[in-house]
């Protein structure tokens, strides 16, 4: 049973959480929903989840975009009476509009860059709302600085780019306060979104690490609502990951998105990792979409790096104010060649790599000294802590030390501009320079080479000299370890941390021919131009529609508590089988087949003793003794083991080793109903399983009567997964002239008889009672795993294909809440004792026999 309020959720999550509780705003935003009910049950925190079927009013798709800060700037107004408020043109929500249908309405809800006082919030408030669209999220300053200052950027930030917390002193120790304050912050972004949104007809766009939690808050509420999340920093191996206190957390909230995307397939890759170490869940590639299965829903994942803003940058290179920086520019460089890094003040991007390199070209060649110089624009930090101080004295005393070394009067090789750089005279270095390098040792995407890309190829739009208006040509040097890198394929590729390798590439960079540079940037202008940020947000947001599809034509419902909180997505026609149903329509039926599974169906898979108990026996007995009824278990287990344990139920049918085995009761012989009885092909397969388990630690091969089978469960998830896939090939191929089936599991690579299914036990008892003059009117069939799908399918299509009569009433029936071929589903074992049960207690004892009396325990 899942939890119906926030606190408890929070609570959970975070053990003291509640004194952290804010009081009620007095003032709510005016509500724009279309859900049917009671809009005051939304207000309360306690209100069940809204999953109404009915068809919302409004017709216009809208969608909310969610991130840590809204795009919008926000300054005092002169007379201290107010605030004054322009969007931010640099930022990328307000950009990717452009790529979203133009019909569109957009609502932006995020937090502010300012403090506003709480008796300004309301009115600041609607002011954003009804002329920016904008919801703004007010965190209360110790939650804003544990949120942002200490979770985000002290345990995200680092872990997703690499830095693990090796001590107090480096990276610090988690911090469960922090924790609980990044759950506040993104409950209270949940509570602005709630506020305003339409669960059926609005989507919902998530941005960034600062809200990875906020999908389950939402998708508790909205179980329908169509959610994306895009990760704009880089997603670290799992071994890195893993790492994190509440990784699972993390990652159980993010699988309430409907698509999550990532910048490069590196990262992606990893995120799918964690989801099989962590989760156990496998991904599927279908026709160029990956998903992964959780729960029934195909949770998408995109991989699509960000783009610049082509008008934007058009328009910046077009300023007279630019122009006449380039002007100043060149002259202040003339018969320079600049070299040229624009980065954030940040221990992870590379600017004390880069110096050093700088410094090793000088050494190794000499006659760039005096002609080359590296300009780096340091953007100011946006984090804080003693690793930052650190870095920055680190670049202060390397430029002073190499401009002593190279420089002389009216040279210095290092220019360290450390102030905020407005576009426009960005721009103008990207105008001048040779050559852009960025050394980051990890970063999400790094947008600077594609500026300066389209920087280099817009200078003649306004230029009008000879010399500008010949050949574009640009030159990058990019570490490989940054999210752009991959994308640039005629860049110079380094390892920043080799700083000599970094010193070659430089001064390749800048020696390289005309005529290679232009062909160069011709090809990445191509790709930039082209892939720009209208690009990626209409991708995403095309996938974001194909992966919400069907959200209203399934049911949906929330189980589990805090962060466990998952939605359970299945066919509308399935649905908890009513023992009150059954038994009514047992009672009337004259000739019965119930067949059952037994692991994981009548005994629990975690129960270490795998031997009936007397409750199963006895229950099992009353059934098969009524005379109405043809019982069985139908098991992958051996006869042998089977035999022994139902031999006190004498009537009781058992098909072992997935129907290869079969008898009708105790006192017949077991038949073969395999095609073929020959286990010759048992010396081909066995050496190839035992090859692949000396190799894969944690793998064993079972060899059963008819069948062998390669278990991995217990090896590490990735290795066994592909040692699988390989065995599964070389066995295919070694034994293609052989009557048996080669099959992959959960876990397992089975080899068995052709022919050999549960699907086939089902059809054989159904035709072989017809024989008998027993036309079946009652199937009851339960099982919980693949294999018992194979029955499912088969009693599904038993009436059409004329095994079973239109008149048979058929109970195919899973165990556990999950996608099946059943239409029908009780939720454990012990609800399949309780069925079984009524189901016995119900029989007519004028149908039992005489023997079946006596033996039942």
């Amino acid at each position: 049973m899942m939890s119906r309020s926030y606190t408890n959720l929070l609570d959970l999550a975070s053990g003291n959480f509640p004194a952290m509780g804010q009081p009620r705003e007095k003032k709510r935003l005016p509500r724009v929903m279309t859900v049917p009910g009671v809009i005051s049950e939304l207000d309360d925190d306690q209100a069940n989840s809204v999953t109404s079927d009915a068809p919302s009013s409004a017709i216009q798709d809208r969608i909310i975009i969610v991130a840590n800060q809204l795009p919008v700037k926000a300054k005092r107004r002169p007379d201290n009476k107010g605030w004054s408020f322009s969007w931010d043109d640099d930022s990328l929500l307000l950009q990717l509009k452009d790529g979203l249908p133009e019909e569109m309405e957009v609502l932006y809800v995020g937090s502010l860059k300012v403090d506003v006082d709480p008796v300004e919030q309301d009115d600041v408030s609607q002011l954003l709302l009804d002329k920016f669209k904008c919801v703004p999220a007010f965190l209360p300053s110790d939650i804003l600085t544990k949120f942002y200052h200490g979770f985000c950027k002290q345990h995200l930030w680092p872990l997703f780019h690499y830095m693990l917390p090796f001590s107090a002193s480096h990276g610090g120790r988690f911090d469960r306060s922090l924790w609980e304050a990044y759950v506040a912050a993104n409950k209270i972004f949940s509570q602005r979104v709630i506020e305003v949104i339409n669960p059926e007809d609005d989507y919902v766009w998530i941005h960034d690490y600062h809200l990875m939690v906020l999908p389950t808050f939402l998708r508790r509420r909205f179980n329908r609502l169509r959610m994306g999340f895009f990760l704009h920093s880089p997603f670290p191996s799992s071994e890195i990951y893993r790492t994190l206190p509440v990784r699972e957390e993390i990652m159980k909230a993010l699988l309430n998105s409907d698509l999550i995307g990532f910048h490069t397939y590196d990262y992606a890759r990893h995120f799918l990792s964690c989801c099989s170490r962590m989760l156990g869940l496998e991904y599927q590639s279908k026709r160029g979409y990956i998903g992964v299965e959780y729960y029934g829903r195909t949770i998408g994942i995109k991989i699509m790096p960000v783009g610049i803003h082509m008008g934007q940058i058009k328009s910046v290179l077009n300023l007279a104010d630019k122009e006449w920086r380039v002007a100043e520019l060149k002259q202040q460089f003339e018969g320079k060649t600049v070299l040229l890094g624009v980065d954030d003040m940040d221990v992870f991007k590379g600017i004390d790599l880069k110096l050093l390199a700088m410094e090793q070209m000088l050494k190794q060649h000499p006659k760039w000294q005096g002609r080359a110089v590296l300009v780096q624009i340091a953007n100011p930090s946006r984090g804080r802590g003693k690793d930052l101080e650190d870095i920055q004295a680190e670049i202060q005393a390397s430029c002073k030390r190499i401009n002593e070394t190279f420089g002389h009067t009216g040279y210095e090789p290092i220019v360290l501009i450390d102030r905020p750089v407005s576009l426009c005279e960005r721009f103008a270095y990207y105008t001048i320079a040779e050559c852009v390098v960025v050394t980051a040792v990890r970063d999400g995407m790094n947008l600077t080479p594609y500026e300066y890309i389209v920087g280099r190829q817009g200078v003649s739009e306004s230029e009008s000299s000879s010399e500008s208006s010949g050949p574009k040509k640009s030159m990058l040097v990019v570490s490989e370890f940054i999210g752009c890198s991959p994308s640039l394929s005629g860049a110079i590729r380094v390892n920043p941390w080799n700083t000599e390798s970094t010193a070659e590439a430089m001064n390749e960079a800048i020696s390289m021919s005309d005529a290679e540079k232009q062909l160069r940037h011709e090809k990445h202008y191509r790709y930039v131009s082209s892939h720009d940020v209208a690009f990626w947000s209409r991708s995403f947001f095309q996938d974001l529609e194909r992966t919400c599809k069907d959200h209203f034509r399934r049911r949906c419902w929330g189980i589990g508590l805090s962060f466990g909180f998952r939605v359970v997505a299945l066919d509308p026609n399935f649905r908890k089988l009513s023992i009150d149903h059954i038994v009514s329509v047992y009672l009337r039926s004259k000739n019965r087949a119930i067949l059952l599974d037994y692991d994981g169906t009548v005994m629990p898979q975690t129960s270490h003793n795998k031997t009936p108990s007397a409750e199963v026996i006895s229950i099992i007995n009353a059934l098969s003794g009524d005379t109405k009824n043809a019982v069985f278990v139908v098991s992958g287990r051996g006869r042998e083991s089977l035999g022994k344990w139902f031999s006190p139920c004498k009537k009781l049918g058992i098909a072992a080793e997935h129907g290869f085995f079969m008898r009708w009761s105790a006192n017949d012989e077991w038949e073969l109903c395999g095609q073929n009885s020959e286990f010759g092909w048992k010396q081909i397969a066995e050496p190839v399983m035992k090859l692949y388990t000396e190799s894969t630690d944690g793998s064993s091969i079972e060899t059963k009567e008819s069948a062998l089978v390669w278990h991995h469960r217990d090896a590490d998830p990735g290795f066994g997964s592909s040692q699988a896939k390989e065995m599964l090939d070389h066995l295919e191929s070694v034994l293609a002239n052989e009557p048996v089936a080669v099959k992959s599991g959960q876990f397992i690579v089975e080899v068995k008889p052709q022919g050999v299914s549960k699907g086939m036990v089902a059809e054989k008892i159904f035709t072989t009672m017809s024989e008998k003059g027993k036309q079946v009117d009652f199937v009851l069939c339960i099982g919980d795993d693949r294999s018992d799908e194979e029955m499912f399918e088969i009693i599904s299509n038993a009436i059409s294909s004329g095994i079973l009569s239109s008149s048979t009433s058929v109970f195919a029936c899973t165990v556990g809440q999950k996608p099946s071929k059943a239409r029908y589903y009780l939720d454990d074992p012990a609800e399949v004792l309780n069925m079984l049960e009524a189901l016995a207690e119900a029989s007519d004892p004028e149908s039992f026999t005489d023997t079946e009396s006596e033996g039942s325990l």
